[in-house]
């Protein structure tokens, strides 16, 4: 298992106890459930009969009480282990998803809600990107509308995941029209609710890859939400959001660090074991450079995001470092999926070698949750002063 070299002896007894729990999972498995787009149960079950699912939850809620670097180990062994993102996606909302309701949701609200989501019980959606704003979240259209007894939610929501077996909701929706607010990103509200189907229409969209794992279409008519549903205060949903922002950069580095790890154990046993011309393909430099530098870009991008799991943990500022984790950790990751299935040769297009699993999902993470583009952005402008380009 690649991770950070200085765990201390507690880190190593997560990272084996997940290891032993993703074990009973192997290539098959995940092999069938891309075929078949069903979710993977059997496996969110074993982690949430694991405890994993609250891994960066208080103890008062039946979490573990641990950080980000424990929950960047966690997710980077599912992503290694061959589960990829089939696997990773399906508990990656458990993992800091509902951080807003921890940290700004009421007593109540936490606890009716928070065992049940670290337990398995309840299962959540988040619901942020619509089809017309797509990153600007500033201007989402989604409208929660006040009413004697709370809200009533009227929008579309896309690119929701898990939406299909969802019993709650996390939200957000503008309760303030933008042109009263000082500032776009205000006015905007996060609930978290029933997922009332006879008011949300769920439609999954077909996509490129981790078919078990569906996004959906949302189509929002009239969802009543009562006022305790909303969290914290009207009109701060922004400000609640961006604080869950640099966990969820590092979470994605991490689980694509760990899929190019996976993807590069597969290529490099296939270039020692097939023969051509009378020797070990691996022998030939031409196999053998790509792989040696995937593994370094690999290496390199674990440091950084583990640096900036570290200082996220320590309350320090990570934005940089969280966000050039996610840009160095994805790409590496894509490369040394793409660099598995060439070694592959012709066989690299056939799913009974599993890399070419592999290199579908791992293009996910280079346009998810943020672009590329983005993420350069940022760094440009608040690392290196250069004047906002958008």
């Amino acid at each position: 298992m690649h991770a950070i070299s200085d765990m201390t002896e507690d880190q190593m007894a997560i990272q084996e106890g997940v290891e032993r729990t993703v074990s009973q999972f192997d290539d098959e498995y995940w092999a069938r459930t891309d075929e078949t787009g069903e979710w993977p149960e059997a496996f969110c079950n074993a982690m949430a009969e694991g405890g994993w699912l609250g891994i960066a939850f208080p103890e008062e809620y039946g979490g573990a009480g641990l950080g980000l670097t424990e929950a960047a180990m966690m997710m980077q062994t599912v992503t290694r282990s061959g589960a990829g993102y089939s696997g990773a996606s399906a508990v990656h909302l458990n993992i800091f998803g509902p951080k807003p309701l921890e940290k700004f949701g009421n007593d109540e609200q936490k606890q009716e809600n928070l065992p049940k989501i670290i337990s398995g019980e309840e299962k959540m959606c988040f619901a942020v990107t619509e089809p017309n704003s797509g990153l600007d979240t500033s201007s989402l259209e989604t409208k929660a509308e006040r009413t004697n007894t709370g809200y009533t939610i009227n929008g579309r929501k896309i690119w929701t995941t898990g939406a299909q077996r969802a019993d709650k909701i996390l939200i957000i929706a503008r309760t303030t029209p933008k042109d009263q607010c000082a500032k776009p990103y205000l006015g905007l509200s996060l609930f978290y609710t029933d997922f009332n189907r006879d008011k949300i229409e769920a439609n999954p969209i077909p996509k490129m890859g981790r078919k078990a794992v569906e996004c959906n279409t949302l189509f929002i008519d009239g969802l009543e939400v009562p006022k305790e549903h909303l969290i914290g205060e009207e009109g701060a949903g922004f400000k609640y959001l961006i604080q869950g922002l640099n966990p969820e950069r590092v979470l994605f580095a991490v689980e694509s660090i760990g899929l190019g790890f996976a993807a590069l154990e597969k290529a490099s046993t296939y270039a020692n074991e097939r023969v051509v011309f009378g020797r070990p393909i691996g022998q030939n430099q031409g196999i053998a450079h790509p792989l040696a530098k995937a593994w370094a870009e690999l290496s390199a991008a674990e440091l950084l995001a583990y640096k900036a799991a570290a200082l996220f943990d320590q309350g320090k500022e990570c934005g940089a470092e969280a966000n050039a984790a996610k840009y160095l950790g994805t790409e590496a990751g894509f490369n040394a999926c793409e660099t598995a299935v060439l070694t592959h040769g012709g066989m690299g297009y056939a799913r009974e070698y599993h890399v070419e699993r592999y290199m579908r999902e791992a293009m996910l993470a280079r346009i998810a949750p943020v672009s590329r583009e983005m993420i350069l952005n940022f760094i440009a402008e608040r690392v290196l002063g250069l004047p906002k380009s958008y």
